[in-house]
């Protein structure tokens, strides 16, 4: 559907949305400058080990909560929508947001199965969006 924020990505590569919209997602993400990929990787990482090290007795190796990301809590529910809910309304939401990102991995795999093998997912066999390679090099290639 090509919808994209205006503008830019990267001003210096020449690099816009409208650019990233039009191919396919792992051609886009060989679009994105080499300092903006390292850039998500980079915030990818520092999560991990903030949810992996500073808590290692909630680890869920060690008997903790897969997906406990307290040092985030006031980061995705700054308005305080949770405050207020119960504890079996906050186990309810939690097996909805578990359930939302298995759907999201679902849609992933089922994005890198159509362009790696045409016909593979017939929902998405004309899907127009789903161009280019079944699958990117982390860096681009060389």
């Amino acid at each position: 559907n090509h919808i994209h924020f205006p503008g830019y990505l990267s001003p210096t590569a020449g690099v816009t949305f409208e650019q990233l919209s039009a191919v396919g997602p792992f051609e886009a993400w060989n679009m994105i400058p080499l300092l903006g990929q390292l850039q998500i990787l980079w915030t990818i990482a520092g999560l991990e080990h903030a949810s992996e090290c500073l808590d290692p007795a909630g680890h869920y190796t060690k008997g903790g909560t897969p997906g406990n990301l307290k040092f985030l809590k006031n980061f995705w529910d700054t308005p305080g929508f949770t405050k207020k809910l119960t504890e079996a309304q906050k186990a309810e939401k939690l097996v909805s947001e578990l359930k939302n990102g298995r759907l999201a991995m679902i849609g992933i795999a089922s994005v890198c199965a159509a362009t790696a093998v045409p016909g593979s997912v017939p929902l998405l066999a004309n899907a127009p969006a789903l161009t280019g390679p079944g699958f990117a090099l982390p860096f681009g290639t060389f």
